[in-house]
C-alpha cells in the first residue's frame, strides 16, 4: 500500500512541473483515497477498491495519450474526482451522501504542508530559491558530507517515517538541472565513491531493444547451420586435422546459442500479469466469488511465445470464471466453498512447458454438448450415442459452438475455444481437455519452449527428406515381415500391433503425393510414433537419419495453406528441406478427424475411458463371432493335435514343461487326428489352461455392452463388437472346466439384479483384474480396476466416489 501511494504520490507531484494539470487532478484524488486508507481512517471496501482501479486505468489512459500527442486529451475527469472524494470523505456510492464540491478540485490540505495555499504538487518560490542555493556551482568543492547534510535539510513534502526517507522527486529534479547547466554550462563530474556506489547498483541490467535481440538469434541461428554444414564435412573426412578444432567450435556454437536463448527467455509471469485483475472484474460482474491461484510464475519460456499464448490464456481464464465457476449458493448446495479457485499452473517437461488451467467449477455437462452438437448438425443422432464423454467434451473446441445460454459481453459468441486451440497448434502445441461433470474442468497446454532453434529427426520419403519435430516423437519402430512387429491391414487401413495395441499407420509418401498411390503397404518399414495430445499415430518412413539442430524458417507464403508443413530449413549439406506438422499429419491420417469429421471407427480408436477394452475376436463351432478380453489370453499357440494327450478322457498337451489342460469352446465337437489347432493360452498362478478354437479373427478395441443375455453359462451375452453380433464368452467358466479349484472355491450364488453402482477393485494380479472386471461390468456395476492399495487411496482421497471395494490386498 505504501508503494502504491508513493507511486501516485509521484505522479501528482511530476505534473506540477511538467503543467499537467488533468493528470495532476485524477492523481491528486486517487492519492486523498489512498491515504486515507494508509492510515487507517478509511475502511476498505469493494467500491473503494475499484475506484482506486478506474482511478488508475484512467492514469494510464492520459499517460498513453500524452505518449501520442505530446499533450492532454480535452476535457476533465469531475465524474470521477467527485467520486474519489465523496469516498475519501467516508461516503458511499449507492446514492446516500452528495459530493461536497462539483467544481473545480481544492487540494486537501497535508499535514505538514506549508501554509501558503498551492496547486496540488506545486512547488513553492521559498523551496526552489533553496533549491537553487543550495546547488553546487561548477567551481564548488561540495564534499560527500555536505551533500548528504544539504539533502537532509531540504524539505519534504510529506514528513512522515517512509516519505523522509524518500525526498519529494520535484526537489532534486530542479537541483540535478541546476548542477548541470551552472551559470557557466559546464556539467559537474560527480565524484569517485558516488559514481562507484551508483554504478555497482544501476549498471547490474542494461536495456537492450527487442529488434537487436532477434537480429542477434538470427546470427546464431545461421551459425548453428554453419556448424551443422562443417560437421557434415568432418563426419565424411576420418582422421583430418579439423576434426578437434570443428569439436570445439561445435561446443562454443552450442553455448552461445545457449546463452541468447537465455537473453529471449522471460518468466512465463509476465504474461499472467493482468489475470488477477481480470479475474476481479469479472467476479463483480458475474456476481461471483472467485480466487486466482498461480503456481509457477518464475518459469521461464521464449518471449515469441509468451507473445503468441497471452490472448489463449486470457480467454481460458475468461471461460473458467463465466462457464465453469457457479455462483455462490449452487456451490453451497452442491456440497462446494462458496468462493471458486481457477488455478494458473506452469513447470518444465522435457523440453515443453506445460501450462494447466484448473477449475472447481461445474464441468462441462456432456448431456448438454452432446444436444447442441446435434442441433448444430455437427454429428448425426445415431453416432453421438456411441461417441464417450471424452470425444463429446471436444465439441467445443469447434467453430461457432457455445453452450451459453444467452450472449453476454463476457461470452456466448461461439468465438474461443477454436481460435485458442488453432494458436495453439501454430506455435507446435497441444491442448487436451479433461473435465468431470459436477467436480471442475482441467486444461492442459503443451507447447515449445522456443520457435527459433529445435531438434528434430531426419527421415526420407520418396527419394525427399523431411524434419520431424523430436518433441512428437515418442519411438522409432522397425517392422518387417520377420520379427514382432508386423505391418497388417484391417478395413483396407494399415496398422501396427503394438504392445496389445493397434496403432494407425500413415504412409508419408502417400499422404505427400510422392509415389504411385495405388502402391502396396510396404512389409518392411522405419516407422516414427507420433504423440499428438493424447492420440499417437505412426508414420511409414523408407529411410530414418539422425538428429539435428535445426533453425526454424517460416513457410513461404504460398505453402502456407498446406497443414502438413510448420516450416522449413537448411541441413547441413544445404540442402532446404521441409518441416512437418505432426498435428498436421495426425489430421490427414484420420486420427484426429473426431474434430472435422466425426465417424464411429476413429471413435472407437479415439476413445480413452476405462469400459472400453482390447477384445480378441475369434470363431469356435458355429460361424457367428466370438470374443474374450484380450488382456486374460496370456499367449496365442497353434500345437499340432498329434501331440494331444488323454487323461481321465481329457484331452491335454504337454506345454513349457508342464501339462496343460485343453477345453473346447464347442464342447460338442470331435478332435482331429492331426492337422494344426489354434489355441487361446490362459495363464495365472502357475496354471495354464488352453482353449480350443476354429479361428483367430482380430483385436480390437471397443465398448462390452451386452444387450442379450441368454440362458447358455459359458456366454456373458452379446454384443455389437466391430459392428457385428458378437457372443462374449465367460472366461470364468471355462477355467474351471479345467481346474475346478482355479478361483479356490466352487461357490457360484447368482448375483441379484441392481441398478448400477460404482465399485473399486483392488489386485495386484493383472490376470484377476482383467478377468473380473468385465464380469462386474455385465452385472451391472460400473468398475474401476486399480493394482495396488496405494493407488485405491489416492483415488478416494481425489474425490472419487465408489459404493464399494472389493479386494483380497494383504
Amino acid at each position: 500500500l505504501g508503494n502504491i501511494f508513493r507511486l501516485v504520490h509521484t505522479i501528482k507531484g511530476t505534473c506540477g512541473f511538467l503543467g499537467l494539470p488533468r493528470l495532476e487532478a485524477v492523481a491528486h484524488a486517487s492519492e486523498n483515497v489512498l491515504g486515507k486508507v494508509r492510515e487507517g481512517s478509511l475502511e476498505v471496501s469493494k467500491d473503494a477498491i475499484t475506484l482506486i482501479f478506474e482511478s488508475f486505468d484512467r492514469i494510464k489512459w492520459l499517460l498513453s495519450s500524452l505518449e501520442e500527442n505530446e499533450a492532454e486529451p480535452e476535457g476533465d475527469d469531475l465524474d470521477l474526482i467527485d467520486r474519489l472524494n465523496l469516498v475519501a470523505d467516508g461516503g458511499t456510492l449507492d446514492g446516500s451522501v452528495a459530493p461536497e464540491a462539483v467544481g473545480e478540485i481544492a487540494p486537501e490540505p497535508e499535514p505538514e504542508e506549508e501554509p501558503d495555499a498551492l496547486r496540488p504538487g506545486e512547488v513553492s518560490l521559498d523551496e526552489l530559491e533553496r533549491a537553487f542555493q543550495q546547488a553546487p556551482g561548477p567551481e564548488d568543492n561540495v564534499s560527500d558530507e555536505s551533500e548528504a547534510a544539504d539533502a537532509e535539510e531540504a524539505p519534504a513534502e510529506e514528513t512522515s517515517a517512509k516519505e523522509a526517507r524518500e525526498p519529494d522527486p520535484a526537489v532534486p529534479a530542479v537541483k540535478k538541472e541546476v548542477a548541470v547547466t551552472g551559470s557557466k554550462g559546464v556539467a559537474k563530474q560527480p565524484d569517485k565513491e558516488r559514481q562507484v556506489r551508483e554504478s555497482s547498483v544501476a549498471n547490474q541490467t542494461i536495456r537492450v531493444n527487442v529488434d537487436l535481440l532477434e537480429n542477434l538469434m538470427t546470427m546464431v541461428s545461421e551459425l548453428v547451420l554453419t556448424r551443422n554444414q562443417l560437421m557434415q564435412i568432418s563426419r565424411n573426412e576420418k582422421d583430418s586435422e579439423f576434426t578437434v578444432p570443428l569439436q570445439r567450435l561445435s561446443q562454443v556454437t552450442s553455448e552461445l546459442q545457449e546463452g541468447v536463448m537465455k537473453t529471449r527467455m522471460q518468466p512465463i509471469g509476465n504474461a499472467w500479469s493482468k489475470l488477477p485483475r481480470l479475474v476481479r472484474d469479472l467476479s463483480i460482474d458475474l456476481n461471483k466469488k472467485i480466487d486466482l491461484e498461480m503456481l509457477g510464475a518464475d518459469t521461464e519460456l521464449d518471449r515469441q511465445v509468451l507473445e503468441l499464448i497471452k490472448d489463449p490464456l486470457t480467454h481460458m481464464v475468461r471461460n473458467s470464471a463465466d462457464h465453469g465457476i457457479e455462483d455462490g449458493p449452487d456451490r453451497i448446495a452442491a456440497g462446494k466453498p462458496e468462493t471458486g479457485t481457477i488455478t494458473l499452473n506452469a513447470y518444465h517437461e522435457g523440453g515443453h512447458i506445460i501450462i494447466e488451467i484448473k477449475d472447481d467449477g461445474k464441468g462441462l455437462d456432456p448431456e448438454k454438448i452432446k444436444a447442441k452438437a446435434i442441433a448444430n448438425g455437427l454429428v448425426p443422432e445415431l453416432e453421438a450415442d456411441s461417441l464417450s464423454e471424452q470425444q463429446i467434451q471436444q465439441f467445443i473446441f469447434r467453430a461457432g459452438f457455445s453452450t451459453a445460454a444467452a450472449v453476454t459481453s463476457v461470452s456466448g459468441r461461439g468465438v474461443g475455444m477454436d481460435v485458442v486451440r488453432t494458436n495453439i497448434e501454430k506455435i507446435g502445441g497441444t491442448i487436451e481437455l479433461k473435465s468431470v461433470f459436477g467436480k471442475g474442468s482441467t486444461f492442459t497446454i503443451k507447447i515449445p519452449l522456443t520457435l527459433a532453434i529445435v531438434s528434430a529427426l531426419i527421415v526420407e520419403a520418396g527419394g525427399e527428406r523431411f524434419a520431424i519435430p523430436q518433441l512428437s516423437v515418442v519411438e522409432l519402430v522397425r517392422a518387417s515381415a520377420n520379427s514382432e512387429h508386423k505391418i497388417e491391414e484391417v478395413h483396407c487401413t494399415p496398422v501396427l500391433r503394438l504392445r496389445n495395441r493397434l496403432l494407425p499407420l500413415v504412409s508419408l509418401r502417400r499422404i505427400l503425393r510422392l509415389g504411385d498411390q495405388d502402391e502396396e503397404t510396404p512389409q518392411e518399414a522405419f516407422i516414427v510414433v507420433l504423440q499428438v495430445g493424447t492420440y499417437s499415430v505412426g508414420i511409414m518412413v523408407d529411410r530414418v537419419f539422425d538428429t539435428e539442430e535445426i533453425v526454424v524458417k517460416p513457410v513461404a507464403p504460398i505453402l502456407r495453406n498446406i497443414t502438413l508443413f510448420s516450416g522449413n530449413t537448411i541441413l547441413g549439406d544445404g540442402s532446404v528441406i521441409m518441416i512437418l506438422d505432426p498435428n498436421g499429419i495426425a489430421a490427414a491420417s484420420g486420427e484426429l478427424k473426431m474434430v472435422d469429421k466425426d465417424t464411429h471407427d476413429t471413435a472407437r480408436q479415439l476413445t480413452h475411458r476405462s469400459d472400453v477394452s482390447s477384445l480378441l475376436l475369434f470363431r469356435a463351432g458355429s460361424e457367428s463371432p466370438k470374443a474374450v478380453p484380450l488382456a486374460l489370453v496370456a499367449r496365442l499357440e497353434e500345437i499340432d493335435l498329434a501331440k494331444i494327450e488323454y487323461s481321465e478322457g481329457r484331452p491335454l498337451v504337454q506345454y513349457r514343461g508342464q501339462l496343460m489342460p485343453l477345453v473346447d469352446v464347442d464342447q460338442d465337437t470331435k478332435l482331429e487326428a492331426e492337422g494344426r489347432q489354434p489355441l487361446l493360452v490362459f495363464t495365472d498362478d502357475g496354471r495354464s489352461m488352453g482353449l480350443m478354437v476354429d479361428e483367430i479373427v482380430d483385436i480390437v478395441e471397443d465398448r462390452i455392452n451386452i444387450e442379450v443375455r441368454p440362458e447358455a453359462p459359458w456366454l456373458m451375452g452379446s454384443a455389437v463388437i466391430a459392428g457385428k453380433a458378437t457372443e462374449v464368452i465367460d472366461a470364468g467358466y471355462y477355467l474351471t472346466q479345467a481346474y475346478g479349484d482355479w478361483f479356490g472355491s466352487a461357490d457360484t450364488d447368482s448375483q441379484e439384479s441392481m441398478e448400477q453402482r460404482s465399485v473399486l477393485l483392488v489386485d495386484d494380479s493383472a490376470f484377476f483384474r482383467n478377468l473380473i472386471k468385465p464380469l462386474l461390468s455385465v452385472a451391472g456395476y460400473e468398475v474401476t480396476a486399480v493394482e495396488n492399495a496405494e493407488a485405491a487411496l489416492n483415488l478416494c482421497e481425489s474425490g472419487a466416489d465408489f459404493d464399494a471395494v472389493i479386494s483380497d490386498i494383504e
